[in-house]
């Protein structure tokens, strides 16, 4: 019998069993990264250049997983002496000569084992500075097949494929009151829980550029202020 929307496939760990999987619709996926790709060329990204700015990027990671389309999340590893725990997005600061989508490929290979070419790219961000004095780029990148995560335990203390769905809660962004003034705090869902910026406010600006095409900017959003730790 065939089940629509699933396949079925040995066991990896239990011999002569076979286990159903959902299947990938591609037409579904390609469509979507399609549409992330145009809204993506089409957007007037704001590229920030303060003075001896210290320069990182961040890599949105798109693949499917379980059958959806999904990106990539990460938790810091405790150890880390910058945002330890902190749910983050693969990335780090930039090398000497390397670009955004340079660090965002490099970074996504060090901290999660999965090696992509340039090609991956589907495009940029609005550049955001961080309250711990970073210039970051968010790079949106692609894979066409199922990723395999193999987490760094000296950076990464755990990762996770997040589905896009996720980003479209009906109570996301919520906005949270700063303490001590300022503009509020975007916080996004996954996984159950609501994270903070920046990564939430690269979620956020996410959602709605590459996927609903919406021009959103975020780079005034309030900022948890243990962040600049």
């Amino acid at each position: 019998m065939m089940w629509p929307g699933w396949s079925f496939r040995p066991s990896p760990d239990r011999p002569g069993l076979w286990v159903a999987v959902p299947t990938v619709d591609s037409g579904r996926v390609q469509s979507l990264i399609d549409t992330i790709a145009a809204h993506l060329e089409a957007f007037p990204r704001i590229a920030a250049t303060p003075d001896g700015a210290r320069r990182a990027a961040v890599a949105i990671l798109v693949a499917p997983n379980r059958g959806e389309p999904a990106y990539a999340l990460t938790r810091r590893a405790l150890r880390m002496r910058r945002g330890a725990g902190q749910y983050a997005l693969p990335g780090g600061k930039a090398e000497p000569g390397e670009d955004a989508v340079g660090a965002a490929i490099r970074e996504t290979t060090e901290e999660l084992g999965v090696v992509l070419p340039r090609e991956a790219a589907l495009g940029l961000l609005d550049d955001f500075v961080t309250l711990s004095g970073f210039v970051v780029t968010p790079v949106v990148l692609w894979s066409p097949a199922p990723l395999a995560l193999r987490p760094d335990p000296v950076e990464v203390g755990a990762a996770w494929m997040v589905p896009l769905r996720e980003l479209d809660h009906p109570r996301a962004p919520r906005w949270m009151a700063r303490p001590g003034g300022g503009a509020p705090i975007p916080r996004m869902p996954a996984r159950g829980r609501w994270i903070n910026p920046p990564t939430a406010a690269w979620l956020y600006q996410f959602r709605e550029v590459a996927l609903h095409g919406r021009w959103t900017r975020v780079a005034d959003v309030g900022q948890p202020a243990w962040t600049a730790r």
